[in-house]
């Protein structure tokens, strides 16, 4: 039981060396084997044969014994190393696919988010466009109060000129009228009326 229990706990030295100590004793049997080089190989089966085979079966016998858990362990141990690479790898495929359905939706939300961004900004120039148009209006409109009101100004100023120049030309001519009219004995018989009215 102690000779198990230590092969089980070095297990991992004790196989190679046994694969090791298998191998040089192969290569040491069969070159034995050969014998002189300028002798006849002997024909048939020799004892020495069925040694070497007994020596053989034997050292497999106890490798298999030896190396059947520490063999059975690796091979378990990598399995359940690829089952968790594979739990691993399937748990990262569905953590991407959840961030790219995320994306997918966040790309969706953008699309209807810059949908609605130019909505609005289009709603907005439309009442910026109707806000100027309607100050344009009024500015116009003002504009063209201040022009009638300076027309009328400027007729009414026109018109008063031509009075005044009208009743200017009237008076020379009433006057070069009178001049041509009124000869000396006129002149001077105004002049005793008037100083007879104020002397009254």
């Amino acid at each position: 039981m102690k000779i198990v229990r230590f092969m089980r706990k070095h297990s991992k030295t004790i196989i190679p060396a046994a694969l090791t100590f298998l191998f040089i004793f192969a290569g040491i049997a069969l070159a034995s084997s050969g014998g002189e080089h300028g002798a006849a190989a002997p024909k048939g089966w020799m004892a020495t044969d069925t040694y070497k085979v007994m020596n053989f079966a034997v050292l497999m016998i106890a490798l298999f014994y030896i190396a059947r858990k520490p063999v059975a362990e690796f091979f378990s141990s990598r399995v359940k190393a690829i089952k968790a690479e594979l739990a691993d790898l399937e748990q990262k495929k569905a953590t991407a696919e959840k961030n790219l359905a995320e994306y997918a939706e966040k790309m969706a939300s953008l699309d209807q988010e810059s949908e609605r961004i130019v909505e609005t900004y289009v709603k907005q120039g439309e009442v910026a466009k109707q806000r100027i148009l309607a100050e344009a209006e009024a500015q116009a409109a003002k504009l063209e109060e201040s022009a009638k009101r300076n027309i009328e100004q400027e007729f009414k100023a026109a018109k008063l000129k031509l009075q005044q120049e009208i009743a200017e030309k009237a008076l020379e001519q009433a006057e070069t009228l009178v001049k041509e009219l009124i000869n000396s004995d006129d002149q001077d018989r105004l002049v005793d009326e008037y100083l007879d009215k104020v002397v009254a």
